[in-house]
């Protein structure tokens, strides 16, 4: 018998080294790791319905939407037009939604409530004047546009995506990332989701809270009174905003009010690490329910939860004429919407979180 020569032990030994650093050098995902224990044909079905959906997410198509929004109309309110145009702003908005909508194939539909404009006390600070409207204030007809992918299995069952679209209806704010942000990122979701076949039904919310009372509340209450269930509600309402201190930081905050939303703020958490989304992830709790993810909780849908950038709100420009969509930090919007588009897939493949 041969005794191995010494260029084919030095050839052993340096493959040997090389398998050895190979994942260090190239760690293993984890998407190679199942997400939950159980079902492998679940596992697989979410980790190729992220990986094949979340690498089709556009900057440039969220920001083309971002500065139509809240600079091709400088407001989004029922109570002011663009000079020239018939149609309030928030009319004009309201129609450019719905072809976007129809072009990625859904049929949106429209509900109606009457509201009035905010009224203005110039005795507040300067970001927080909103007030009671004053008793001759007339009152709007405003819409919520809603489109859906129906569940297959449980279409009675919705995990619902909601963002406000429309801008302060008492100030002459642009309204970027209050909230046309969070409107473009709930559009791109419907525009990531047109093919998929969901479960459960997804259903894309578009609603006013700039104006009172919020459209969030018919909305809310309508999926109620249907007899439908909310799986969950993810609220998208300044998503990637921060404080200039955290200029450069890549933040979300998942806000919570019930122990049932504590968990979805934790699943959110769990995704960001799971996907390895470099989000600096956090959760907030709040006492009372508030902003339209509060309108589901107070209509007895406690799985509701917003995705904000920063918690408190730490936009210098909130509320105020300088919201502007070059202050939009749309790679943190993006982020947020990759990680919104993990939890609908893993709310609609496992169900909710324990």
């Amino acid at each position: 018998m041969k005794t191995p020569g010494r260029n084919f032990i030095k050839t052993i030994t340096k493959l040997l080294i090389v398998l050895f650093l190979i994942p260090e050098i190239f760690p293993v995902t984890t998407l190679a790791q199942p997400l939950q224990t159980g079902d492998s044909k679940q596992n697989k079905k979410y980790a190729y319905s992220f990986k094949s959906l979340s690498r089709k997410t556009d900057t440039d198509r969220m920001q083309r939407g971002l500065f139509y929004l809240s600079q091709s109309l400088p407001r989004r309110v029922l109570n002011w037009s663009v000079p020239g145009h018939n149609l309030s702003s928030l009319e004009e908005a309201d129609l450019w939604l719905i072809q976007q909508l129809t072009g990625y194939g859904y049929q949106p539909e429209k509900d109606a409530t009457q509201v009035r404009a905010f009224g203005r006390d110039l005795t507040k600070p300067l970001a927080h004047q909103y007030a009671a409207p004053p008793e001759d204030a007339p009152w709007f007809t405003a819409c919520n546009i809603i489109a859906e992918r129906p569940g297959k299995t449980n279409p009675d069952d919705l995990i619902v995506v909601i963002a406000h679209k429309d801008s302060q209806s008492w100030i002459a704010s642009p309204g970027a990332n209050d909230n046309a942000i969070g409107t473009c990122g709930a559009l791109e979701l419907a525009y990531l989701l047109r093919r998929f076949k969901p479960d459960h039904t997804i259903r894309f919310i578009f609603c006013n809270e700039e104006h009172t009372p919020w459209t969030s509340v018919t909305a809310a209450e309508n999926i109620k009174s249907a007899g439908k269930d909310v799986l969950a509600a993810i609220n998208l309402d300044g998503i990637g905003v921060k404080s200039p201190q955290q200029a450069g930081h890549l933040t979300n905050v998942t806000r919570f009010t019930t122990p049932e939303g504590e968990k979805l703020a934790d699943l959110m958490d769990r995704l960001n690490t799971f996907h390895s989304l470099k989000l600096v992830q956090s959760k907030y709790r709040s006492e009372h329910p508030g902003d339209d993810d509060g309108s589901f909780i107070n209509a007895g849908f406690p799985w509701a939860v917003l995705n904000i950038g920063s918690m408190p709100y730490a936009d210098p420009n909130y509320h105020l004429e300088t919201d502007t969509p070059d202050k939009v930090d749309i790679k943190n919007a993006e982020l947020t919407v990759r990680l919104t588009l993990a939890a609908i897939l893993y709310l609609d493949t496992f169900g909710r979180p324990d």
